[in-house]
């Protein structure tokens, strides 16, 4: 979980669901060979921009950015690809998400 979104697992939610989607999810998922955790980034934000997913595209971006995976100017990019299939309201607040992400990077 850390290589993927840059900060450790947090506390157990109740119940086992959220160690064992954890676990499933970061031991076997996101570790598998195949396509890097960037092609993954990339492809998460892809789905989750077309679901209309605004607050987890924010997670996502955000880690993007921390982890080094993707940098400004490409997820400048992947505004105006996404923009063009997912649709120009999804593409505006994407591009919104992302360029207040970029100016908050800049300021820290």
């Amino acid at each position: 979980m850390k290589q993927v979104y840059g900060w450790d697992q947090g506390e157990n939610e109740p119940g086992d669901l959220f160690g064992t989607t954890v676990e499933h999810l970061f031991a076997e998922v996101w570790s598998r060979e195949g396509i890097s955790n960037r092609d993954r980034r990339m492809l998460l934000v892809g789905l989750l921009v077309g679901q209309g997913m605004d607050e987890d595209v924010g997670v996502q971006l955000d880690a993007a950015l921390r982890t080094g995976d993707l940098t400004p100017d490409e997820l400048r990019e992947i505004v105006v690809f996404l923009t063009h299939y997912a649709g120009w309201p999804r593409g505006a607040r994407l591009n919104g998400q992302v360029e207040e992400l970029i100016a908050r990077v800049m300021r820290s």
